[in-house]
Formats: C-alpha cells, sequence, structure tokens
C-alpha cells in the first residue's frame, strides 16, 4: 500500500503548491528588507535569493519533487542560484500543461545565478592557472617556505593558485619571507592570512624525564641488522632547532673537543636503567663523533661516555619525554582554570588545565565537553569559577591519551568571547598591506563578522576579501545571518573547515553539514573552500588513502580545495590538479556533467556483439 506522502499530485495541485511557495519568498523578503538592503549594490541580487532559498527550505519538499519528476518537469534539484525564477519557470509549464498549451514565457535566464557566482568567485579565489579546471587550489605555508623559495616555486608550478600563511604559527618576518616568494612566482598566485582565534586547548602536564631511546634494526629472530647510529654533539655546536628523531640520533655532549679519538675506539656507559653499553667510534669531524651500538640504550641528562684513556663525555640537556592521561571511560576529568603544570596521571580522576577563560563562565551543567578532535567526549557533571568536572562517555576502547596543548571543543555552549583576539587585531595591519584575503577563525555570529568588517575599514583595506571559516555548530546555524552581514563587504568567501565540523556535530553528520553549507553558499552566490585532511596521508608519506581520492574528487562541486602542508605537498599538488582537472567534465555543483564516455567504444562493442552472434 502507498504511503500518502508518495501520491502524485494533480498538475492543479502542483500548481497551486507553487503559488503558494511564491507566497512565502515574497513574505520573507519583506521580512529581510533592512537586510537586504544593508548589502553593498553588487551583492543585493544574491542576499535576495538567499533569503528566497532560506525560506523555500523551511518546509519539505519531497512530495512535489516526486510529482514534478512524475510528469518530466524540473524537480527544483538545481534552483539554489536563482530561486524565484526557477519556480516561476516551473509554474509557467505546469500552467502550460495543464491548460493544453505551449509553455509561453521562462523566467530567467536560469543560469543568472552561476554567473554572479563566476564572477564572486574570481574577485576572492582569483583566477585558476590551468584552463582544463575552474576549481583553485589552495595550499598552506609551510615553515620552511620562509627560507626555501625553490620550495614555493616547485608549488607554483605543481598548480598552487592561493597561498595560505597560518598566522598561527611562525611571525610576520617569516609571513614576509613566504610572501616575497609567492609575489616572485610567473602566475599571479594569490595570498590568503588565516587569523589564529581563539585558543581552547589542553594545558601543561609536568614534564617527563630527559631520556632518549636509541635501539638497532633487529630482524624477525632478533638479530641486529642495523647498529644504532649516535652522532655526539658538542653542546655549543647543537643546531637551534635539532631534530632528536634524524638518522643518526644527535645527542649533545661536552667534553668531546678535547679529546683525541679516533675510528674504532670504543667509549663505555652505563645506561638510565644501569646496563652496560659500548660505543664504537664509527665516524669523526670538528666537534662531532658518530658511534654506533648494537643494543637498545636509553640516554640520560649527565650520563657519562667514558674512553679507554680515562677521558669522560658527559650528555648534556635532552628533550623531555612527552607525558600524557591516559584517560578511559568513566573517568573524571577536572578541567582547571590554572594553567600551572599538572601531573600526568594513568588512573583517574584528573587534572588538566584549559587555555580559555571563558569556558568557566559560560559552560554550563549537562553540556557536553570534547578532547582532541573528539576522541574523549564528556558531560559537564559540575563547574565552578575556577573547575570544571567532567564525566567521561567514550574514550575509544581501551583508553586514550591525553596530552598538552590539544583541542576542547563545547558544542553545546554559547562562548562569549569575540572571534578577533587581541593578537589577531594586532596582526591585522600586516594582513591588510599583505594578503589579498583574510580568514577569520571561530566565526560564530554576525556580530563577529561586523566586527572584522570595521577592523578592515579602520585600516583602510576596501580591497582585501573576507572568508568565514565554518568550524562550529553554532557557525553553521548561524551561516545565514553571517553571508548577509558579509555582504556589506567586496569579496565574500566560505571554508568549510570539515575537521572541526565533524567534532562539533558529530562525524555521522558531516556529509550532511557539508551539503548544506555548499547549498547554502550557491544560494548566496559565495564560492566555497573545501578544507580539511584533503590528500593528507599523500602529503605526509607520500601516498594516498583510496577513500582520501575520493574525498578530493568530491572537492570539485566547491570553488577552491584546501591542502595542507606535509613533507610531499609539491606531489599533493600534482595529485589534486590532476583529479579537478578529469573531474571538471563529470561535476559542476550537484549536477553531473555528460561528457563523452573516453572509457568506452561502442565501435568495439558492435565488433564483440558481431563476433557473438556468429558464434551462435
Amino acid at each position: 500500500m502507498a504511503h500518502p506522502e508518495d501520491r502524485i499530485l494533480s498538475l492543479a495541485e502542483i500548481a497551486g503548491t507553487i503559488r503558494s511557495l511564491l507566497q512565502q519568498l515574497e513574505e520573507a523578503e519583506q521580512a529581510a528588507t533592512m537586510l537586504i538592503e544593508a548589502v553593498l549594490p553588487e551583492h543585493r541580487a544574491s542576499a535576495r535569493n538567499l533569503v528566497h532559498y532560506v525560506a523555500i527550505r523551511q518546509g519539505d519538499l519531497r512530495p512535489l519533487q516526486r510529482s514534478l519528476a512524475a510528469y518530466g518537469l524540473s524537480s527544483l534539484g538545481r534552483m539554489e542560484s536563482m530561486v524565484r525564477s526557477w519556480l516561476l519557470t516551473v509554474l509557467e509549464t505546469v500552467s502550460a500543461l495543464a491548460e493544453g498549451r505551449h509553455r509561453k514565457e521562462i523566467w530567467g535566464p536560469l543560469d543568472k545565478g552561476d554567473g554572479i557566482l563566476t564572477r564572486n568567485r574570481d574577485e576572492v579565489l582569483g583566477e585558476a592557472h590551468s584552463d582544463r579546471r575552474s576549481t583553485r587550489i589552495m595550499v598552506t605555508m609551510p615553515s620552511e617556505a620562509a627560507t626555501n623559495p625553490a620550495l614555493v616555486q616547485r608549488m607554483g608550478r605543481a598548480g598552487m593558485d592561493i597561498a595560505r600563511v597560518n598566522c598561527a604559527h611562525d611571525g610576520e618576518a617569516e609571513w614576509a619571507a613566504m610572501i616575497e616568494s609567492v609575489r616572485a612566482l610567473p602566475d599571479d598566485v594569490l595570498v590568503a592570512m588565516d587569523l589564529g582565534g581563539p585558543k581552547l586547548r589542553t594545558g601543561p602536564l609536568v614534564a617527563g624525564p630527559q631520556v632518549l631511546k636509541v635501539k638497532p634494526t633487529r630482524d624477525d629472530c632478533g638479530r641486529v641488522t642495523t647498529p644504532a647510529r649516535i652522532l655526539l654533539v658538542e653542546a655549543d655546536q647543537l643546531p637551534e632547532n635539532p631534530d632528536f628523531e634524524a638518522t643518526p640520533v644527535i645527542i649533545p655532549v661536552t667534553g668531546l673537543g678535547a679529546l683525541s679519538l679516533q675510528i674504532g675506539d670504543k667509549l663505555k656507559t652505563e645506561d638510565a636503567r644501569g646496563r652496560s653499553r659500548k660505543l664504537a667510534v664509527t665516524d669523526l669531524a670538528p666537534g662531532q663523533a658518530e658511534v654506533s651500538c648494537e643494543q637498545t640504550t636509553y640516554f640520560v641528562a649527565e650520563m657519562e661516555l667514558d674512553t679507554k684513556a680515562g677521558d669522560v663525555i658527559t650528555v648534556g640537556a635532552l628533550p623531555e619525554v612527552r607525558q600524557h592521561l591516559y584517560v578511559r571511560e568513566g573517568d573524571r576529568i577536572e578541567v582547571v582554570r590554572d594553567m600551572s603544570p599538572q601531573p600526568a596521571t594513568q588512573v583517574g580522576p584528573h587534572r588538566i588545565g584549559c587555555s580559555l577563560d571563558a569556558a568557566f563562565t559560560d559552560a554550563s551543567h549537562g553540556e557536553r565537553i570534547l578532547f582532541d578532535d573528539g576522541k574523549i567526549s564528556g558531560i559537564i557533571e559540575d563547574i565552578t569559577p575556577d573547575v570544571i568536572t567532567v564525566r567521561v562517555t567514550r574514550a575509544g576502547v581501551d583508553g586514550v591519551k591525553l596530552r598538552a596543548e590539544k583541542g576542547i571543543n563545547l558544542p553545546d555552549t554559547t562562548l562569549r568571547i569575540p572571534a578577533l583576539t587581541e593578537e589577531d587585531r594586532s596582526h591585522l595591519p600586516f594582513v591588510a598591506a599583505h594578503a589579498d584575503t583574510v580568514n577569520i577563525s571561530f566565526v560564530r555570529s554576525h556580530e563577529d563578522v561586523a566586527d572584522l568588517i570595521a577592523e578592515l575599514e579602520r585600516l583602510d583595506a576596501e580591497e582585501i576579501g573576507i572568508t568565514l571559516k565554518i568550524e562550529t555548530q553554532q557557525a553553521f546555524e548561524n551561516l545565514p545571518r553571517m553571508l548577509l552581514e558579509a555582504m556589506r563587504w567586496g569579496g565574500v568567501g566560505v571554508m568549510i573547515a570539515r575537521g572541526d565540523l565533524a567534532v562539533e556535530l558529530g562525524f555521522e553528520r558531516l556529509a550532511e553539514v557539508q551539503e548544506e553549507i555548499l547549498w547554502l553558499c550557491e544560494a548566496a552566490h559565495v564560492p566555497v573552500i573545501w578544507a580539511t585532511q584533503v590528500l593528507d596521508t599523500l602529503a605526509r608519506t607520500g601516498l594516498p588513502s583510496r577513500a582520501e581520492v575520493t574525498d578530493a574528487a568530491m572537492g570539485r562541486r566547491a570553488e577552491a580545495v584546501m591542502l595542507n602542508k606535509g613533507p610531499f605537498i609539491v606531489e599533493a599538488i600534482e595529485a589534486l590538479t590532476s583529479i579537478l582537472e578529469r573531474m571538471g567534465g563529470h561535476i559542476s555543483k550537484k549536477r553531473s556533467l555528460l561528457r563523452p564516455l573516453e572509457s568506452f567504444d561502442l565501435d568495439e562493442l558492435s565488433s564483440r556483439v558481431d563476433s557473438n552472434a556468429k558464434r551462435d
């Protein structure tokens, strides 16, 4: 038996339904008159269309869509960019069918909204550097880009259209060096600068011991195949930021420079566990000695290495072992205002600091709190001016390690803090002088957008574009109003920060939410940047996963796709360029493009049919 909602409406009923929708649009437009009139003249049609789209999406259109499709008519699946014209055109067609006449009028052109979006895309995201793709590629600048112009050149040649500088890292001298290299590229690559926004992070933990474990490589039977390689370096010759995970492992020492070691000499020591160890000298350089060891050795500060002549080399300061809380479901965590180091505990209750004071004034009993990208979930059981007591409701199967400087999310809490921090405001003069677009982080309300616009107006930075980073539940829910506020400015874009959104809204809702943002921004004729972990495995390891290739392909529906940094970032840019060029013939927003299927040959298919017929 058919469900009542599956009933196909008559042509008269369809016409009546569409007229009712058009009336809703008129009423919504009247109610939003002041908001629409407040935007720039070039955005007014977009603002009006956005209001229309939000109004029409308040009800369930699926019965109408099914009925329209049953008559072979447009099912409204592509109306985002021109809502009213689309409805009027469909209404005219329905009326013509009902009256047995030809359709007299098309209320369009229906692709006018696409043209406005294209204009806005080019204004905010610049020109694409490949005529085979319309989707721009934004790339996060690694710190290395400040001192390696050749890397920036390679990124530009690979297909980078927009260079993203993250103001949460490095400083103005490094940003200036990065931007200078970007501006030197032969193609016109735009510069987007991300403001850091408020930081809601876990506080420090008591430092662990200064211990460094070094071990040889062994085969499946435990036999040493490659001895451990250790580079002893006089402490005063140590690089500024030594990589203690490199090979050979760097160990700072004192007393080495005064010795006359030879290759083949042996150094004796007792490691942190009291185990006797011998290190063989394999190479020498001024102030350095490379040694090897065939046993696992735990080096510790002040450990002594004895030479055959009785001289002593002393191990200097080593990196502290990074500590963690080991959190299990059912544990209690006390989140404290005090940001002094807390002890690392393996059994609850645990205690850790929180970097944002507003959490202690704005959070409430019963609200959710998430740690480390949602790996740990909890409910606030109690709150005082200095302590938030959390009961852990999810922490993996056997528990999760929680370290310092990990993100905290409060998806149910309205934090009464501005998106622009004092640090952000101090960076804005540099951003206004050097960037083409500023990306505002942690934006959650139209007041946040108005605050940014006011700061840019104060700096006479009318030419710079603004991009709203949608990374919280509150930002998602307030997006239409924030877009209308942003349209008081010139160039406007939206970035879908999918990682943060997945944490805030739940991973199961991410696909749904990112679709809604794409639709809403198309209705507002605002370009979208598809961000977070696109080809992340490829950028980090040099080899992509199958899932992330598919994800990158779906980014073709946005106007830009953002890549994060990694040692294989150039390869990731090249791969994304290829993916977007290929997908450009198949997908445009929600619409499938029916380009020729070059993978299949009709003549070859016919010949196979003929040969099969002859065999029969």
